[in-house]
């Protein structure tokens, strides 16, 4: 093809494999709530809804999956945010509770009906709802990516060996390969997909078949993985033959391997290349393509790293209360993290401003006080002056004012603690 899309083990898809199922995946995802028993004789529980309103059949907002349970239901098709299991745990779990104010609250237990329920199986108390402190509310909500939906596929209410209700709830994704997404056949020639071509773009024999899949040849010579062409060849030639070959290199002391030239002889007899090679014919030009393509059947699988699950990306958010820098990894909205290395490529290109900018202002910029005169970082003296003081003279009087990474001004305060006393040398600039 020449489009480049299959450099660096990647490979190219054909559009309408996909549209007829290939690659296509399901992911499951299990979530689990545990309904505890506190030892205030308070226990966590699982409340209905709020009800309808009018000329409505389901809860408004984020609850609208639920039932009268309090847990969606099987089927459910559910989006980014949506509850499938409205749980509420006591404010107040360590003050105890008087046998008189449990059990006969307002609240419903996981399964449970209105004011004055009976316990859960088991004789687990449920807490009142007017117990000390009351209720917050704790939901079990579907963290999906934006724009994509899920279905309930189980639920399952059950007790682990504390004797708590636990409630598992199993969301069925179904997912389409799309760019980035990794596949590897049986041999350890695994890459990601650099594009998804249409059909009328890819290269076709003269019987007019189109390749679901085009991968880079140059994966073979570090990698020698022989396998894979004796196994495009072995296919190529039982999907002629109808029957099945011997596909390892332990069949040939019995005789009941099939060795490469037997499998080339199969498809002259048919009346393809004795290597497997074909004749391809350039969809977006029209012209044969001068070489001949090693083409044939080839058993692939998807693997479980899917963009989806990695794409990520931020302009603000948490951050760490010790250092004041961003917060890391994506499922705490984290930053990315500019290494050593990645500065050393910055240092190299001579962009300062950049690096200014990602080490401090998009990080931990903090205002420090320093004294000219002693280097030590001055503080705010509320009962003297509103200005900084040095720390020594007590005297506002040398002080400057000059940015610092907070992580850095924290290091410096850490050394003091250890009587290790770093001085900062100001200059004029």
């Amino acid at each position: 093809m020449g489009s480049g899309y299959d450099i660096e083990d990647a490979i190219v898809l054909n559009k309408a494999s996909l549209d007829r199922g290939f690659g296509r995946c399901l992911v499951l995802r299990k979530h689990a709530a545990v309904l505890k028993k506190h030892n205030n004789r308070t226990a966590d529980r699982v409340v209905p809804p709020p009800p309808p309103p009018p000329g409505e059949t389901r809860a408004p907002g984020r609850l609208r999956l639920l039932e009268e349970d309090g847990i969606a239901a099987v089927g459910e098709v559910v989006r980014a945010g949506d509850v499938f299991l409205n749980k509420q745990v006591p404010s107040n779990t360590r003050d105890f509770v008087p046998p008189s104010a449990v059990g006969g609250g307002a609240g419903a237990g996981a399964g449970g009906g209105g004011g004055g329920a009976a316990p859960p199986a088991g004789g687990a108390p449920l807490a009142a709802a007017d117990a000390p402190g009351g209720y917050r509310p704790a939901p079990a909500s579907w963290r999906g990516p934006l724009g994509e939906a899920a279905v309930v596929d189980r639920v399952l209410l059950t007790r682990n060996d504390d004797a708590h209700l636990v409630i598992k709830v199993l969301v069925r994704h179904a997912r389409r390969p799309e760019l980035g997404d990794k596949f590897s056949s049986r041999h350890g020639q695994k890459g990601v997909v650099g594009a998804v071509a249409p059909a009328p773009d890819l290269p076709f024999d003269e019987r007019g078949v189109c390749p679901d899949l085009v991968m880079n040849p140059h994966g073979f010579p570090s990698r020698m993985t022989v396998g894979k062409l004796l196994e495009l060849l072995g296919a190529k030639a039982a999907v002629l033959t109808g029957r099945t070959h011997y596909g390892t290199a332990f069949g040939e002391g019995a005789g009941t391997a099939d060795p490469a030239s037997a499998l080339s002889a199969t498809l002259v007899r048919h009346g393809y290349s004795y290597c497997g090679k074909d004749l391809l014919t350039c969809g977006t030009t029209g012209a044969p393509l001068a070489a001949a393509i090693f083409a044939g059947p080839v058993y692939y699988q998807k693997l479980k790293h899917m963009v989806l699950d990695k794409v990520h990306a931020r302009a603000r958010g948490p951050r760490v209360v010790l250092t004041r820098q961003p917060t890391e990894g994506r499922a705490r909205d984290g930053g990315l993290r500019l290494g050593e290395m990645e500065r050393d490529c910055l240092i190299g290109y001579g962009a300062s401003a950049l690096l200014l900018e990602r080490l401090m202002l998009s990080s931990d910029a903090f205002d420090v006080h320093v004294c000219t005169h002693c280097g030590l970082m001055g503080y705010h003296d509320g009962r003297t002056a509103k200005a900084p003081v040095c720390p020594t003279t007590r005297s506002p009087d040398a002080m400057a004012t000059l940015p610092l990474p907070y992580a850095c001004k924290l290091l410096f305060q850490e050394l003091q603690a250890m009587n290790i006393v770093p001085r900062l040398e100001l200059a004029v600039a």
